[in-house]
């Protein structure tokens, strides 16, 4: 007589039939009498103690016991095959008390038993050697009598893909499988769960050699293999050969070759099939949307990154923490703090814990945008938390601090670094922290720092060169910029054009006695650059010479420099009291497009835009303005009501002093009737009448002084 064990919450039955041979599946049962309904039964877990789960049990002989057992493997119970000749599940169900010593014993030698000492032989296959004799003597231990789901649990529950295909081997051996392709397909799922794909490979030419027919499962697991091996190549061209096997793939499978196409560089393929899937709703994991993100970001498509995060959120998919981080990522390397902001609070809302990931890329984010205060405290937060930062992060956040004037926590964050066991200071490292030593005019710093740079083994580079030329030009140490600069060519170094517009930078801030040291080193690094500045310091006086001579130097140089090479250019020229050629390279540079919208004119107003212009070159358009207005009021044509100059309200970096306060001085020196606008930060406004009368006061003084 057999027994079908079934449970519910609170009854036990058995029906006296013969078990069918496949593991038991929640099914409908009914009880006794045709009148009551069906109940669907689900399974209760392995160690529950008030009720048995659904298995198949044979009474009517006496489980075998193994006669013998391999070393350190545990002993397994052996079910009896069933009937397999038995008939429909009979009406008629006996009650078995759950806590009864019968049940028990039942319970026992039901699969929930068979299955746990299974895992088990699982476990011990894991760890043992990879020896044909060892893996068979093992599975030896399971009996003579191995059903074809024997062999499916204890490869399921594998780890080891070598034990495994010997496993698989044995099982081969001992048993007829009905369907030969799901043993290769756990196997092979095992593989996949070592990320081995050569395994995966030769099972699957082992597969075909058999005559086994592969089916959609079997690719599937060969592309997730190498998807899992970070060989998106190779998931491409597993998932191109499914046709010519027959095998269809799924939206599953697709889903997950957009993931696939994406990391492999196939663009327009991936976003094809993302097309196809928006249009087909297919179910797309996670890891998908994180490699869509990616692709904008590499791209350049930022908005795309915000597009394919939008479109996740509206088909219901649930962001993770990896696209969380993914986009924070893209968000940084875009210059959008503003949005990573936005993003990581919406993560904190949504209750993830941000992990390392997510503050390296805040930093990143924050540092790359100059959010100063911002990165600082994502620093602060992860140190709390003991995390470490590597060498990149800390070179982010000291760059940052070079650029924003963060001197001081510059300095507690290079002694974080050094106190570290595992990061130390790289050439990028001693470069941000002489650039902050040199931009702060800290001579013995700046040279403390170059010897112990000298000390851990790194050469000066250009970078850190031109730094410590900025530094002794501040401390107007003239002769050791020349000595600098004679140490970078015996170094083999190229002089570039920010090296040079640093040099010329010097110029503006040295004694006009010494101004010839530097102009030999200009002429050196800058032929052209060296013929300009020769033209200005030994103030020769053929001005239509001088106009060609800077046109044609403005249009042999980078974009990027020529604002730059301008203001020190007119700088020297206000130092030298050469008033006409500062106006000269002023117009020259808004006919070449160097500055652009310093002047503006409404029925309202009159502007002076004086922001991102040196000192002297801002007094310079002050002068060429004011000359604007007088030969205005000399042709009779009328002001506007109001009159206003911006020179903007910042603060350089590294000064206390910004161009708002040394112009308000100057225009007190000038006795003009621009006044600071209390509401409107770096503006100086007048009127129409305070200016007239200014502009015309001015004039009388200068035919007197003629």
């Amino acid at each position: 007589m057999a027994y079908h064990l079934c449970s519910s919450p609170s009854s036990l039955f058995h029906n006296r039939q013969t078990p069918s041979h496949s593991l038991p599946s929640p099914r409908s049962f009914r009880l006794g009498s045709s009148r009551l309904r069906t109940l669907k039964l689900s399974f209760p877990s392995l160690h529950s103690r008030t009720s048995l789960q659904i298995n198949h049990v044979s009474l009517q002989e006496p489980v075998a016991q193994e006669t013998q057992t391999p070393t350190n493997v545990p002993e397994v119970e052996s079910p009896q095959r069933p009937n397999r000749n038995s008939g429909s599940l009979s009406k008629s169900y006996i009650w078995v008390n759950p806590s009864s010593p019968r049940a028990s014993q039942l319970r026992q030698k039901s699969y929930d038993s068979r299955y746990a000492s299974l895992v088990k032989v699982a476990e011990y296959l894991n760890s043992c050697s990879p020896s044909e004799n060892d893996v068979f003597e093992a599975l030896r231990g399971l009996g003579d009598r191995i059903l074809e789901q024997d062999a499916v649990v204890v490869l399921n529950n594998m780890a080891n893909p070598e034990n495994a295909l010997l496993a698989l081997k044995y099982f081969q051996q001992n048993l007829k499988p009905k369907r030969e392709v799901i043993l290769y397909n756990v196997t092979l799922k095992v593989c996949r769960k070592g990320k081995d794909l050569d395994r995966a490979e030769k099972l699957f030419d082992e597969l075909l050699k058999r005559g086994v027919q592969p089916d959609n499962v079997t690719f599937s697991t060969m592309i997730s293999c190498a998807r899992m091996s970070s060989l998106p190549d190779k998931a491409v061209e597993w998932f191109e050969k499914m046709p010519s096997f027959g095998c269809n793939p799924d939206d599953v499978t697709y889903s997950a070759m957009i993931d696939a196409y994406g990391r492999s560089g196939n663009v327009d393929m991936a976003f094809s099939l993302y097309d196809r899937a928006r249009t087909s709703k297919w179910r797309i994991d996670p890891v998908t949307f994180s490699t869509l993100i990616k692709i904008h970001g590499q791209s350049g498509n930022f908005d795309g990154c915000l597009n394919v995060y939008e479109e996740m959120k509206a088909i219901g998919a649930k962001p993770n923490l990896v696209i969380y981080n993914t986009l924070l990522d893209a968000m940084g390397r875009a210059k959008r703090p503003w949005q990573a902001k936005k993003i990581y609070r919406e993560m904190i809302n949504k209750e993830f814990s941000p992990n390392w990931v997510t503050y390296a890329a805040l930093l990143r984010a924050y540092g790359r945008a100059r959010y100063g205060d911002d990165a600082l405290n994502v620093y602060r937060e992860m140190k709390e938390k003991g995390m470490e930062l590597n060498v990149i992060l800390y070179n982010t956040l000291l760059a940052m601090c070079a650029d924003v004037g963060y001197a001081d926590e510059a300095v507690e964050i290079f002694k974080d670094m050094k106190s570290s066991e595992t990061w130390k200071p790289d050439s990028w490292t001693f470069s941000s922290m002489i650039t902050i030593y040199s931009c702060s005019g800290k001579v013995t710093e700046a040279e403390t720092m170059l010897n112990e740079m000298l000390e851990a083994g790194f050469q000066p580079n250009i970078f850190i060169l031109t730094s410590l030329i900025q530094c002794y030009g501040k401390a107007k140490h003239t002769d050791d910029v020349v000595r600098i600069f004679n140490q970078l060519l015996e170094l083999g170094i190229t002089p570039d054009e920010r090296f040079c517009g640093c040099l010329l930078n010097v110029m503006t801030q040295t004694p006009k006695e010494e101004l010839c040291k530097l102009a030999n080193c200009i002429e050196r690094a800058d032929e052209k650059l060296g013929y300009v500045v020769r033209l200005l310091v030994e103030k020769q006086d053929n001005s239509d010479n001088f106009k060609k001579e800077a046109s044609d130097l403005f249009n042999s140089i980078g974009s990027d420099v020529k604002k730059a090479y301008c203001n020190c250019l007119i700088d020297l020229c206000v130092n030298l009291d050469l008033l006409e050629r500062a106006c000269e390279l002023l117009d020259l540079g808004l006919t070449l497009q160097i500055y652009i919208g310093i002047q503006s004119r409404s029925q309202t107003q009159w502007s002076l835009y004086l922001k991102g212009l040196s000192l002297g070159a801002a007094l310079t358009a002050l002068h060429v303005w004011i000359n604007d207005l007088s030969r205005v009021l000399e042709s009779g044509e009328e002001l506007p009501p109001l009159l206003g100059i911006n020179t903007g309200h910042g603060k350089h970096k590294y000064s206390d002093k910004g161009l708002a306060s040394v112009f308000e001085s100057h225009l007190k020196e000038l006795n003009a009737p621009f006044h600071e606008a209390p509401d409107k930060a770096g503006w100086f406004l007048t009127t129409k009448v305070a200016v007239k009368s200014w502009l015309e006061s001015r004039s009388s003084s200068e035919l007197v002084a003629a």
